[in-house]
């Protein structure tokens, strides 16, 4: 037996090393990173906007016309441009084979934040090759460690925000796995010392700046006991710098039962995860938002900072000729976020109030996804009228 499969063992060897090297690598960028642009300091603020695929072009365009609104003396006054950037559609990215191609991310290297709407990724059956994701390729580039996905429904108490690690854990080589034979495939999961302080301090740094006063870090350390553990632990020696704050851990599939458990999930707050664990969580929390399309997410990194919708390209919709109809809240809260990150706080701060308002309270124009609501257009003017 060990002869037979002695070839394909050390092919997998020669893999594994090199994800190992490119990994520790990795480490010692992080290490050397020298902290955070301050926006406020910068002659200029480059917004790169990228369309995306599916639906993302129509969404996009709605929160590029608000912020043209919204920032218009600075647009005028040439302290705020808004750049789009071409060619991350899944057409530009299968033809050149990569899930970014080399042009479109120099582009990207000069902005300073980046708003994009959803990409297509490949899978199994699709018509296009076996690229790698282009939101993991970005968040990797451009240092992305932080994806930060608030979700807030004031009339039944749920006010939670989700720090998900996002260049580590079961992402972080999700293209590299090996097929050691036709009978076994491996991927791999992958935590950092680093990695993992960098999303735990953002997360209770968070807590501290706006009062929150419970941080949940979840994780499967129960059975994922090394890298899971690792990132529990870490965790755990972080909160210690922060006494004011209650610190719990969960199990993520437990987690996901008391998030629709109404006595309980009033309790949670601030939450630290694992890539694998915020990806599907923050899914299931936006559904009590009125779902994916109602969500924003942020990536943040030192140097750069990504702001997306949370849902996908929504291919279905295109083909069945109701992509005019997509819901632009998600982009739009996407918005709010990013006019927060670069200190445009009070921007941001009339945006959200416009769209609680749209969307909870006056509900004048709805959004179905069908005929049966108003257009992306339609709505992203009813919110314009009310900033």
């Amino acid at each position: 037996m060990a002869d037979r499969y002695q070839d394909a063992i050390e092919k997998a060897k020669q893999r594994f090393e090199e994800i190992l090297r490119g990994q520790l690598e990795r480490v010692e960028r992080i290490k050397s990173q020298s902290g955070a642009v301050d926006y406020t300091k910068l002659d200029k603020i480059v917004i790169g906007i990228c369309g995306g695929d599916g639906i993302g072009p129509i969404i996009t365009a709605a929160a590029r016309k608000v912020l043209e609104e919204l920032l218009a003396g600075d647009i005028r006054a040439g302290r705020i441009e808004l750049r789009d950037i071409e060619g991350l559609t899944i057409e530009n990215r299968a033809a050149h084979g990569k899930a970014i191609p080399d042009d479109v991310m120099d582009e990207l290297y000069k902005c300073h934040v980046i708003l994009k709407g959803p990409t297509t990724t490949p899978r199994a059956g699709d018509p296009w090759p076996n690229i790698e994701s282009a939101n993991v390729a970005m968040r990797k580039a451009l240092d992305l460690y932080a994806n930060v996905r608030p979700v807030r429904v004031p009339d039944k108490g749920i006010d939670w925000t989700f720090f998900r690690e996002n260049t580590e854990g079961s992402y972080a080589v999700g293209s590299q796995g090996i097929h050691v034979t036709d009978d076994l495939a491996v991927d791999f999961t992958v935590t950092t010392t680093q990695g993992t302080e960098r999303i735990a301090r953002l997360a209770f740094e968070y807590a501290r700046r706006n009062g929150k006063k419970r941080v949940s870090i979840v994780t499967k350390a129960n059975v994922i006991k090394t890298t899971d553990g690792k990132f529990l632990n870490i965790c755990e020696e972080i909160a210690k710098e922060y006494p004011e704050i209650v610190t719990d851990e969960w199990y993520i599939d437990i987690m996901t039962a008391k998030l629709v458990d109404e006595k309980r999930r009033t309790d949670f707050q601030v939450f630290i995860l694992p890539n694998l664990y915020g990806d599907i969580i923050t899914d299931e929390a936006a559904e009590f938002q009125g779902g994916v399309g109602t969500a924003g997410s942020a990536n943040i990194g030192d140097r750069y900072a990504m702001f997306e919708a949370i849902h996908g390209s929504a291919p279905r919709m295109v083909a069945e000729g109701r992509a005019k109809y997509a819901d632009p809240c998600s982009m739009l809260r996407a918005t709010v976020m990013m006019l927060s990150h670069i200190g445009k706080q009070a921007e941001s701060d009339r945006l959200a109030r416009a769209l609680d308002y749209c969307m909870f309270e006056d509900k004048a124009l709805v959004i179905t996804g069908r005929d049966t609501g108003a257009t992306c257009e339609q709505f992203t003017e009813y919110v314009m009228k009310n900033l």
